[in-house]
C-alpha cells in the first residue's frame, strides 16, 4: 500500500501531536472508508471556527477525557471533517488550512481552490499552488 499525499500531491505531513489527532490519533489527517466524516482537513482552529463548530453540534472546544480529548484551543491544528469544514466556509468561518498535512481525498468535498484560499502554509515550490504549472 502506498503512502498517502497530501492535496498537493506530496506525501503527507503530520498535522498535530499535541494533541494528537487524526482518524486514527496518529497526528495525520490519514482516513479509511469506516471514516464517514472524512476527517481529511488540517485547520489551525480560531476562536470563531471552535464557536460555529459548537453551534453545528460539533463542540470541540470541551474536553471529553473518557475518550482522550482535550479540548482544543484557538491555534490548536486539528483534523476536522471535510463537510464540517466546508460548512464553516460557506459561513465565512472558515478555519486557516495547512496544505501540507490535509489529505488529498479532502478535495472530493472541498475543491482545491476554496482550500488554496485558506492555506497558512506555502510550500518551498509554490508551483504546486498554481492552478497550471507552467
Amino acid at each position: 500500500m502506498s503512502e498517502p499525499n497530501n492535496v498537493l500531491g506530496t506525501p503527507l505531513e503530520l498535522c498535530s501531536s499535541d494533541p494528537m489527532t487524526g482518524w486514527y490519533r496518529d497526528g495525520c489527517c490519514n482516513t479509511d472508508p469506516g471514516d464517514a466524516g472524512s476527517h481529511t482537513i488540517c485547520a489551525v482552529v480560531t476562536a470563531e471556527f471552535l464557536q460555529h463548530q459548537a453551534s453545528i453540534g460539533n463542540n470541540l472546544g470541551t474536553p471529553a477525557p473518557q475518550f482522550g480529548f482535550p479540548g482544543l484551543k484557538p491555534g490548536d491544528r486539528w483534523c476536522v471533517t471535510a463537510a464540517n469544514w466546508l460548512r464553516a466556509h460557506m459561513d465565512g468561518v472558515a478555519a486557516p488550512v495547512v496544505l501540507a498535512s490535509t489529505h488529498e481525498l479532502a478535495t472530493q468535498i472541498v475543491p482545491l481552490e476554496i482550500l488554496k484560499e485558506h492555506a497558512v502554509d506555502v510550500p518551498a515550490d509554490a508551483t504546486a499552488l498554481l492552478d497550471e504549472p507552467e
